[in-house]
């Protein structure tokens, strides 16, 4: 009697629990990246909006607290500055007249914002996006 001994098969990796792997990875990395708002503001208490887009290619960020601190990249800057420091900043860019982000915490007068957004245009530039938070749609 012959007897007939299993053959001995390479071994083998199999591809489909890989590829599934592969997919979850993907699409985890892909939801963390745009859950992410790249911005250099100071965390400050922002208004909220039903309208809300974050912006993510900008180069300058200017926020105010609530006592009515002002920061450039987060880098503290008075009012009699700002402007200075704003074109200096400018000219640095690669952008002729680069993106500004303003983080102005809810708390702050109306009038101070506006103060504050006369020094962004009096610094030459004028492509200045107001921030805030989503809104809750409960």
């Amino acid at each position: 009697m012959k007897i007939r001994l299993p053959e001995n098969n390479k071994p083998r990796i199999e591809m489909l629990p890989l590829i599934d792997v592969v997919f979850l990875l993907l699409v985890v990395f892909i939801y963390t990246m745009l859950s992410m708002v790249v911005h250099k503001g100071m965390p400050v208490s922002l208004p909220e909006s039903s309208a809300v887009k974050p912006e993510k290619n900008t180069v300058l960020s200017v926020t105010i607290n609530k006592d009515n601190l002002i920061f450039i990249n987060k880098e503290p800057v008075d009012m009699e500055h700002l402007t200075h420091i704003l074109k200096q900043k400018a000219k640095k860019e690669k952008k002729p007249d680069p993106d500004v982000l303003l983080f102005a915490d809810k708390s702050i007068s109306y009038q101070y914002l506006f103060k504050v957004l006369d020094r962004i245009r009096m610094a030459g530039l004028n492509q200045i996006s107001l921030q805030a938070d989503p809104e809750d749609q409960n």
